[in-house]
């Protein structure tokens, strides 16, 4: 059968809701009902309260926009809808849709996770196969998210009895020892990405437990030194700002029954110039084993609100014109 060149042509389309009050129920808790259409159209959804924006295959994204509006007008007669009409709507079987059937990657006590591209599935494959994975690329892919729910998940599932989250304090502009407070209070602003994944992912009741009992560690990279982490889930977040020998250290540390996950951007990198990054050098040198996972998230894996793509790109041309 003969695809038709329109069929295959990226577009993006826009639709307005006028009626507020159902949106919740069309979204779904946490939008895990865009999150479907999104896998099962092979597509991204992003959206500003009633302005919802459809970016993909021409196709895909005029009938998922299509149904989209034919459930919203069913809402807004009053009729319930079963959420599970998300589920079983596919393209999968069209020949112009790259996307796959909407599965739960991660479950943890607060949402299930699913994937919105297959990098994302990827990611988390690699993530649960194999002890070390490195999952590199732009920011709002949801690298640093899904590390942490598959951190959450095992944990859970009492796979491993402790987690770890770590970042290098890498000074962006401001100095530590002029910032105001204690020890604690200097470093969390570095760590607040980790503890919002945790919120999201955890009541918060059962979060300051695992914290106060010290099964859940947040730390920076420098308190990794000198330590052996067994039977533990251990992540190196902005890991493009560790040096040669902090990478080196950080790897190190993995003991028997743990598993560890690097994520980074190699285009954020603060470290002081001409210093080289410890990501970018194990990304060179790393050895050529099945035993090692990595994933490298491109543009079209950020599930972040729509100009965020637009911004990263328009970066990476500047740097490309430099670079002539």
């Amino acid at each position: 059968m003969k695809t038709n060149k329109n069929q295959l042509k990226e577009i993006s389309k826009v639709i307005e809701l006028e009626d507020n009050s159902c949106l919740v129920d069309l979204y779904g808790e946490h939008d895990e009902n865009l999150i479907k259409l999104e896998n099962n159209f092979g597509i991204h959804i992003s959206y500003r309260g009633n302005i919802l924006e459809f970016r993909g295959k021409n196709d895909p994204c005029l009938a998922a926009s299509k149904l989209v509006l034919q459930i919203y007008k069913r809402l807004l007669e009053g009729e319930k809808i079963n959420t599970e009409i998300f589920d079983n709507f596919s393209k999968k079987n069209d020949p112009y849709n790259p996307g796959k059937p909407n599965t739960v990657l991660i479950k943890t006590k607060r949402k299930n996770i699913f994937s919105r591209s297959l990098n994302q599935s990827k990611f988390v494959e690699l993530i649960k196969s194999k002890d070390l994975v490195f999952g590199v690329g732009p920011a709002g892919t949801g690298k640093t998210y899904l590390a942490v729910a598959c951190a959450m998940e095992a944990l859970l599932k009492k796979d491993i009895n402790k987690i770890i989250l770590s970042r290098p304090a890498v000074e962006a502009g401001e100095r530590l020892g002029f910032l105001p407070g204690d020890l604690k209070e200097k470093i969390d602003p570095y760590l607040r990405p980790l503890y919002d994944a945790m919120n999201d992912l955890l009541p918060e009741k059962t979060l300051e437990k695992y914290i106060e009992n010290n099964t859940i560690e947040i730390a920076p990279l420098a308190f990794m030194r000198g330590r052996t982490l067994e039977n533990a889930f251990i992540i190196l977040d902005e890991a493009q700002n560790t040096s040669s020998m902090q990478m080196k250290m950080f790897l190190t540390r993995l003991g028997k029954n743990s598993r560890m996950v690097v994520v980074g951007d190699s285009t954020q990198i603060d470290l002081p110039r001409g210093e080289k990054s410890g990501l970018n050098e194990i990304l060179e040198i790393m050895p050529k084993t099945k035993d090692i996972g990595l994933v490298h998230f491109k543009n079209k894996d950020i599930t972040r609100h729509s100009l965020v793509t637009k911004i990263v790109k328009a970066y990476e041309n500047k740097k490309k014109e430099i670079k002539k």
